[in-house]
């Protein structure tokens, strides 16, 4: 870090930071960006920290949440650069006279990684307690110059999320949303603009917790996510004073019935965001940066390397109705297939009449499913005896209302409102900071996963509470569901740390909870609940925007009446991220069950190059309805490239590969070897010209440079 007079810089080659005092003590930040880059916006900042609380409002009233009294009024007091293992860190600690308030903030940056990751910490060291209503995780002010055209070329990317239609990625000018105002208005800045926010406990339900902004013409871009594993989280990009700033907040007052009693010398702690960079590679690189932050952040695990084979016999196969007689078959097709865990979804604990949904909570195996003398431990023997590791699927936060549960466990442990126990879809939801709760969940992993042998759990989560809970006197839905879900990651650590080669899929019906807060200690994503081979496609090909590639676990379901071109399309989908293996796969004829097992041989073989591969869009974002479809994984010797021609389509495309530009280089169909697609390398452009004859169908190709000092 260097310092000049009232100025501060911070950061490394691949991020640079800069900070600036006011000569009444206020720091802004200036400039991020790449170092020797001139300053963005001076004059257009923001403070570091924006808080709204009880008595301490902002300065121009509307929907934003920037422009606040008390951040106004935050003074520097010091600062200090660290540096911890690869990671280089800024800590500044600011203060309010007025109501003694610190603030305290840490920015991270991995080393030659153009992120930035931000937490604030607030202490209270004046005499009265402030009632905290909203705080900002993450203030930049500085994302564009100070100048009309930057905000006239700019465009807001966010990504919308529903169940079986996750990861829809949308680009669209800035000025839709925030309009040049002319005439003379001199304030800088409206009251409304874009934001947007995940309410209740599903943190990616209707948006993924993740936005956007790139320059069209430089191809400038910005990337940002909070890392929040509840529904409790905002941010907006607007322009103020002719820049465009970015707010990203954790719960708020407003928007998630969220307040925090700061009261003397007591702390808070904001949920974290990361902001990545592009100085021109556009959304592209930016998403590439944000797939290397993520996996320098994350919790380490053997399965993000070793990315095995995963049969889960629910998508389009068993449909949540194990038994015995149906399972053994897919077993032994799995086994030959080449999968490498097996896992058994929802049912397997209540009878076959159908009511395992309200009966979820003891976690014990129904007799009437697995009748034999050895019960369920036949069906996980067997898996075992094929070669693969056995997997159960678990909804842990819930309680059936017809669970033997619903009486052993106090009202305590779970989500109240008004002293009433909470009831949503036929469940009730455990509160995971009363310890009975915690201990009734840890006995079950230690159940299945001690004694059992169980080496894989799916952790899904199906519905929503609503705002939370009110545990406490006084405390609001929006803290409690906060605590809860800070409880949640502190529960995943702690059977991560007993079981250390445990795997756990984080689901929440397909993508609804989606986000890095959980992703930095799981080692898989579900993607979807699509059923839709065709429609799983453009979900498919934005996973990586939201997952690294080895933690996208992707559905591919063979059925008996599948056309072989469907076949191979199913397959596709989940080869440049994680297979989690499925359909019916003992009804196959021969030809379509080779390429299944073709499928699975190509992925083993190309498996070790995907978590050192970052993503790209050779056709651009997918768009839901878009006929031709494209991905690319670059890894450092070669890349990956997924094609998807569906109906509607010319039977040639296209696809930009501009990090190949100028590069000599060898195109090879991966799979289906049985394809008839011609692929034409254009080196002088980077472009791959490719024709599928047939829609629907789908190929992988690799491209190998032939230049050895190529990148």
């Amino acid at each position: 870090m260097t310092k000049e007079q009232g100025t501060f810089h911070w950061g490394h080659e691949a991020l640079h930071l800069e900070i600036i005092l006011d000569d009444d003590g206020s720091p802004r930040l200036t400039h991020l960006g790449l170092p020797g880059e001139a300053r963005t916006s001076p004059g257009a900042s923001l403070p570091l920290v924006e808080v709204t609380a009880a008595g301490h409002g902002r300065g121009w009233s509307g929907n934003r949440l920037v422009d606040t009294a008390l951040g106004g009024r935050l003074r520097h007091r010091t600062h200090r650069a660290t540096r911890d293992a690869d990671w280089h860190v800024l800590t500044v600690e600011l203060h309010d006279p007025e109501t003694g308030l610190v603030a305290e903030v840490t920015y991270r940056s991995p080393d030659g990684i153009p992120v930035l990751r931000s937490e604030v910490t607030l202490r209270n060291e004046g005499r009265t307690t402030l009632p905290l209503e909203s705080v900002s995780s993450l203030v930049v002010g500085c994302l564009t110059p100070q100048d009309p055209a930057a905000i006239d070329a700019a465009d807001l990317l966010w990504a919308e999320n529903d169940w079986v239609a996750e990861c829809r990625w949308r680009r669209r000018p800035m000025r839709l949303t925030t309009p040049a105002h002319g005439g003379q208005v001199s304030n800088g800045h409206g009251r409304a603009g874009f934001a947007l926010k995940g309410q209740r406990t599903w943190s990616s339900c209707g948006h993924l917790p993740m936005g956007g902004l790139t320059d069209r013409r430089s191809g400038r871009t910005w990337v940002w996510q909070i890392e929040h594993n509840g529904g409790g989280w905002r941010w907006e990009c607007e322009e103020r004073d002719e820049a465009a700033y970015a707010a990203l907040f954790g719960p708020t007052d407003t928007h998630h019935v969220w307040r925090h009693p700061l009261e003397p010398g007591a702390a808070f702690r904001t949920v974290p965001a990361a902001l990545s960079f592009s100085a021109d590679g556009g959304p592209d690189a930016a998403f590439a940066a944000l797939t290397h932050y993520r996996r320098a952040q994350r919790r380490p695990h053997a399965d993000h390397q070793r990315l095995p084979v995963i049969f889960n016999d629910y998508m389009n196969c068993l449909m949540g109705d194990p038994t015995t007689e149906k399972l053994l078959p897919h077993i032994d097709a799995a086994a030959d297939a080449g999968a490498e865990y097996f896992v058994i979804d929802a049912g397997w604990y209540d009878g076959e009449d159908g009511g395992w949904w309200d009966s979820v909570g003891a976690w014990e195996p129904a007799a009437s499913r697995f009748p034999g003398e050895r019960g369920i431990h036949e069906v996980l023997d067997r898996i075992r005896e094929r070669g693969m590791v056995p997997g159960l699927w678990l909804e842990p936060e819930v309680i059936g209302v017809s669970s033997p549960m619903v009486t052993s466990l106090p009202d305590e442990a779970f989500f109240r409102r008004d002293g009433v126990r909470v009831t949503e879809s036929g469940r009730h939801h455990l509160d995971l900071r009363h310890p009975a709760a915690r201990t009734h969940l840890d006995q079950v992993v230690d159940r299945l996963v001690g004694e059992w042998g169980v080496g894989y759990l799916k952790l899904d989560h199906n519905i929503d509470p609503g705002s939370g809970t009110s545990a406490h006197p006084g405390e609001t839905p929006g803290a409690g569901l906060l605590g809860h879900n800070r409880a949640h990651l502190d529960w995943l650590d702690g059977i991560l740390d007993r079981y250390p080669h445990l795997v756990v899929e984080n689901c929440a019906s397909g993508g609804m909870r989606w986000d890095h807060a959980l992703l930095s200690r799981l080692q898989l994503q579900s993607t979807s609940d699509q059923q839709n081979l065709q429609h799983y496609a453009p979900i498919a090909a934005s996973a990586p925007t939201a997952a690294t590639p080895e933690q996208g676990a992707v559905w591919a379901y063979p059925q008996p009446e599948n056309s072989l071109d469907e076949v191979a399309f199913t397959m596709a989908n989940a080869l440049l991220g994680r297979i989690h293996l499925s359909g019916r796969i003992p009804e196959l004829e021969p030809t379509a069950r080779a390429l299944v097992h073709e499928a699975v041989t190509v992925y083993k073989a190309i498996r070790a190059d995907l978590p050192q591969a970052v993503p790209s869009w050779p056709l651009g974002l997918p768009g839901w309805d878009d006929p031709w479809i494209a991905l690319a994984l670059r890894a450092p010797a070669t890349t990956y490239l997924t094609a998807w021609r569906r109906p509607g389509a010319d039977a040639t495309a296209t696809l930009h590969l501009p990090h190949l530009r100028g590069t000599a280089a060898r195109v090879d169909l991966l799979y289906p070897s049985v394809s008839r697609a011609v692929p034409s390398w254009m080196p002088d452009t980077g472009e791959l010209s490719l024709t599928l004859p047939t829609a629907p169908s789908a190929v992988l190709l690799r491209i190998t440079p032939t230049d050895p000092g190529a990148p």
